[in-house]
């Protein structure tokens, strides 16, 4: 007994710092990122979420990036989007206020990859850096689905960024 107890006391600290500095696996729910995660309705990808890269002052996030925040709607909430604009771009927004929006500094503009089934930024607005919680690194589970995430943008939202 005393040794499942010590295991608990040194394993516990240690997969939580793991997860909470390194990163953990999260299971991707809905429609909104089709055809990347869930192409198939019956199964649900699990993906790696990689929190280190997000660590410090230089986050290193770029256009075509998949990340997880935290939802500017709900902030009991966790989303995962693509970027689609970094700040300083003007992005050619979907049915959002306004036509064009420039990206504010310490903002990012993320959609979903399937256009119209998405709680994005053409609801909200700019999302600010700091509900970045972790980038998508790579499709864990299924094994058959087993993969990289690329860092790509969409080609039906290429014409919709002017950089800066």
């Amino acid at each position: 007994m005393f040794r499942i107890f010590k295991s608990m006391l040194v394993g516990i600290p240690i997969s939580i710092t793991f997860c909470d500095s390194i990163g953990y696996v999260a299971r991707v729910d809905g429609t909104s990122m089709q055809p990347v995660f869930n192409p198939d309705r019956n199964h649900q990808d699990y993906v790696f979420l990689n929190r280190w890269i997000i660590k410090g002052d230089d986050i290193g996030l770029q256009r075509g990036d998949i990340v997880s925040l935290v939802s500017p709607k709900d902030p009991g909430q966790k989303i995962i989007k693509r970027i689609v604009g970094v700040e300083g771009d003007v992005v050619s927004t979907l049915d959002y206020k306004s036509n064009v929006v420039k990206v504010p500094q310490g903002h990012i503009w993320v959609e979903g990859d399937h256009v119209g089934h998405s709680m994005d930024s053409n609801m909200f607005g700019p999302v600010s850096m700091g509900l970045v919680t972790a980038k998508a690194s790579s499709i864990i589970w299924p094994p058959s689905r087993w993969q990289y995430l690329k860092s790509e943008v969409p080609v039906h939202r290429l014409n919709a960024i002017i950089t800066s």
